[in-house]
Parts: C-alpha cells; sequence; structure tokens
C-alpha cells in the first residue's frame, strides 16, 4: 500500500469522525476588547478577568466507583479590578473554595463556577485560588459530541481524557481558552497494579499505606487547556530509542508486539521534524494507546492518544502518527489565539504527513497535494478556512486545504526559504498563541516577498485556487 493509500484510509477515520473525539463504542496579558469577545466561536468558554499561571491538581481516582476525589490548586493574576473570579467547570460537586487561603463564597450557573472575593483583586495582583471537587467524572456535552473524561477498557477500568476543544472542565476547573496557558503538576492516585500517565515528566512515584499508588508528574508548559490530559489503567510501557528527547509509549500488554511495531519510528519523526521545524519545543514526547476504539487519536501535549483501533502492526496509521507528533510544534508549543484560526494547528499538521512521506521515499508532497487538490475541487466550494465557522471547526477541508496553501508556498518560495519560515515562525511564537493574520505578517517580514497576494485566496476566498505549477512544470 502507497503512502498515499494509507493516508486516505487514514484520514477517512481521522476526519469522518469531525475530530470531536469522543469513544466510539461508547497570552493575553489583558482583557480582550467586546469586539474582538463577540468573534471567538466559543464565547462562554474562559475568562478574561485573570491568567493562569499554573494548575497543580491532586485526584485520587476509584476505579470500582467510578469517582474522582480532586483538588486543585491554581496560581493566576487578575487582569482587571475584580470582586468575583470565573472559572469552567462542569459536572462534578465543588464541595470548598479559598482565594489566598481564604474561605469564598461560590456557586454553580450555566457551566461556570464563581467565587466571590472576600475584598476586590485590583489589577495585575497574583492569587491563589484552593478548589476541592469530586464525584463520577464524565464526558460534556459539545456541539461536536460528548467530549472529555472517559472511560475505557471491557470493564470500564481505565480512563482516557480527550478535551479538544471544550472537553477540559469535565474533569477540573479552569479557564478553558485556548491561549490561557499555564504550568502543570498532576498528582494522580490510583489502586496499585494501575498506572497513571499524564502530561510532562514523572517525578515521583510513591506507593502509600492503603496500597494505592501516587504518580506525579510536572509540565512547565505552557500548556493550554483543552491539551492537558490523564491516562489511568494496566499498561505496557517501552522507551524509544534515538531520539533528540526521550520518547516513553504505554499501550495494552496484549497489543504490545504491534503497538511497539506501529510507533517504532517515532525517533525517526522526531529527527526529521527537528530539522525541518525547528528544536523539539518540550522536555519528553510519548504516546499512549488506550484500551479502547476511538473516532481519532488526540495530540495532548508531550503525550498524545490512540485507540487500539489505531494500532495494525503493519503501520496502517502511521500518517496519524507523524500529524500528533507535529502538532507538538504547531498546535502545542505555537497556539490559537481563539478556534477560528485552527488551520494554523490542522493545515500545518496534515502537512507533516505529507512531508513525512518524502522522508521515507513514498509519494513527495507534492504529488499528495495535486491528488488532495483534485480531491477538494470536487467538493462545496464554500469555506473560508481562516475563518470556516464553529460548525465546520473540523471540517476535513480546513485541513487538506490548510495542507494544499502550505504546499502553495513552498512552490512559490522555494525549499530553502520556506523551512526557513516554518522554522522562524516557531521559533519567534514558541509558547505563545497566534492568529492567521500574524502568520502573514510573519511570512511578509521574514521572506522580503508580498506573500500575502498568494496566500489571501487559499485562506479567505472560498473558491479553491491553481496550485502553482512545478519547477519542471514551468
Amino acid at each position: 500500500m502507497t503512502f498515499r493509500s494509507r493516508l486516505q484510509c487514514s484520514r477517512r477515520a481521522l476526519l469522518t469522525a469531525a475530530a470531536a473525539l469522543p469513544l466510539a463504542a461508547a497570552t493575553a496579558d489583558a482583557a480582550r476588547p467586546l469586539a474582538d469577545d463577540a468573534r471567538r466561536y466559543f464565547p462562554r468558554h474562559g475568562s478574561y478577568g485573570h491568567r493562569t499561571l499554573a494548575y497543580d491538581l491532586r485526584l485520587d481516582y476509584d476505579p470500582e466507583e467510578g469517582t474522582l476525589d480532586g483538588h486543585a490548586r491554581i496560581r493566576a493574576v487578575a487582569n482587571e479590578h475584580t470582586d468575583r473570579v470565573e472559572l469552567d467547570f462542569a459536572r462534578l460537586k465543588v464541595h470548598s473554595a479559598q482565594i489566598d487561603g481564604e474561605p469564598v463564597a461560590f456557586h454553580r450557573k450555566d457551566g461556570k463556577l464563581l467565587l466571590t472575593t472576600g475584598r476586590p483583586l485590583a489589577a495585575g495582583r497574583p492569587f491563589v485560588l484552593d478548589i476541592g471537587y469530586g464525584g463520577s467524572p464524565g464526558p460534556v456535552r459539545t456541539p461536536f459530541g460528548s467530549i472529555g473524561w472517559d472511560l475505557t477498557g471491557d470493564e470500564h477500568d481505565g480512563t482516557l481524557v480527550a478535551s479538544q476543544p471544550l472537553g477540559a472542565p469535565s474533569w477540573f476547573p479552569c479557564n478553558d481558552r485556548p491561549d490561557d496557558k499555564a504550568a502543570y503538576t498532576f498528582a494522580v492516585t490510583v489502586p496499585d497494579g494501575r498506572h497513571a500517565l499524564a502530561n510532562g515528566t514523572l517525578q515521583h512515584r510513591e506507593e502509600l499505606d492503603d496500597g494505592s499508588v501516587r504518580w506525579t508528574y510536572h509540565h512547565p508548559g505552557p500548556m493550554a487547556t483543552y491539551l492537558a490530559a490523564i491516562y489511568t489503567g494496566r499498561f505496557a510501557h517501552a522507551h524509544g530509542d534515538g531520539s533528540p528527547v526521550p520518547v516513553r509509549n504505554a499501550y495494552p500488554a496484549r497489543i504490545a508486539k504491534d503497538a511497539r511495531h506501529d510507533l517504532a519510528r517515532q525517533p525517526e519523526m522526531l529527527k526529521a521534524f527537528t530539522g525541518l521545524f525547528g528544536p523539539y519545543p518540550f522536555e519528553s514526547y510519548g504516546a499512549v494507546v488506550v484500551d479502547a476504539e476511538l473516532a481519532a487519536p488526540v495530540e495532548n501535549q508531550t503525550l498524545s492518544v490512540f485507540g487500539r483501533n489505531h494500532i495494525d502492526g503493519q503501520r496502517g496509521a502511521e500518517t496519524l502518527v507523524a500529524h500528533e507528533i507535529a502538532h507538538q510544534w504547531y498546535g502545542n508549543s505555537v497556539s490559537l489565539e481563539d478556534w477560528q484560526h485552527i488551520w494554523l494547528n490542522e493545515g500545518f499538521a496534515t502537512y507533516a504527513e505529507w512531508l513525512w512521506s518524502e522522508h521515507i521515499g513514498e509519494d513527495d508532497a507534492d504529488t499528495i497535494a495535486r491528488q488532495s487538490w483534485r480531491d477538494l475541487s470536487r467538493r462545496k466550494q464554500n469555506l473560508r478556512i481562516a475563518d470556516p465557522g464553529r460548525r465546520h471547526l473540523f471540517d476535513d477541508r480546513v485541513y487538506v486545504r490548510g495542507a494544499c496553501t502550505l504546499h502553495a508556498l513552498r512552490l512559490a518560495l522555494g525549499d530553502g526559504v520556506f523551512f526557513s519560515l516554518l522554522r522562524t515562525w516557531h521559533a519567534a511564537n514558541k509558547g505563545g498563541n497566534v492568529t492567521t493574520e500574524a502568520f502573514l505578517r510573519h511570512a511578509e517580514r521574514t521572506t522580503g516577498r508580498a506573500v500575502g497576494t498568494l496566500l489571501h485566496p487559499w485562506l479567505f476566498e472560498k473558491s479553491l485556487p491553481d496550485l502553482p505549477a512545478r519547477e519542471a512544470d514551468v
């Protein structure tokens, strides 16, 4: 099977699910003006009253009862003078709330946890929230299906988190905006014999007197809320060799052989993408294969998640492995200011699939781009990928046309200038948040060329532009 045919197969599996990601079986430093806020796809999520510095989450999970006992310590800074703090939080019950160690009044309304301060917070003042909560976690309902905390395993004794774009409040109180990024610490306690995995690096594994085990991870981030994740269950573990950073993988023992084979080229991908995109932005990478069938993998920061259906022992989903790794640069490190700019995530990660094909000597990006263009040309021309609208957020045309946009830019600039642009785009915005307009400004500034004229039809018009001719065709 050629890379092109494997790409078509895996992309159908990824995108027919609209990337909503339920189980298939079951920095802005100040408040944003109202005019901008009105453009947000999910204006009810997130608050501009504060910015978050760090989340410290202590979570005790009982798989027999399916209950979670949680404590969130949140360090933040007020963006404005206010007597209230607003967090996104769903399903679970709050039993205590403090600001700077003092108990405060709180109430719930429409998916929000609202805390009333004992005395007003001045703009620029740091503060610490402590929220105690618990209950039976589960996914939250969104326009894209049920997303967030979910169960795995035939006996539902494992868990996963796949939160893009609105599922983070299903398991911890947070400021659920893609541009509010923070550091994270996770201390997850599960019964002995089960494992807990989370973003970042394992700091401690502590056996407790009651027979449970506490797994503590830290990730300095910065990381958006929708990319935070924990996984619990029984896993076999492996480490990748020859990678620029440590690679850790986990999967059910019964599919260990196939999973090792299918994920074996992660170190090579990391090296190849480091050469193309610049240094890997985080301290580690890895993948978790959960004991469930997922509609699509998810690029949770430093620790992507795949379903057992993505493992076949023949690397049939390797395009998706490349896709999720590329997101660590574009989507996780360089993040969106808001969701209308999603082509900057998905177009870049899709183009990375085509670059991986070139790297391993299969179909080159130009061959894939031209076939993809033909496929797009036969479809309805009713989408502007730079602002597709909430309903089309995960439309596959955003992914594929976004990749074609980058290929058109590559053809116009040549490889040297184009890949320099990709590297400087990441280097200039590492850890930050971006917009389409910022990409256009960066492209023109760094290349010295009026690339906006080329890119505008691809990004802002509905009709599909022609791909530039290849040099050999000129």
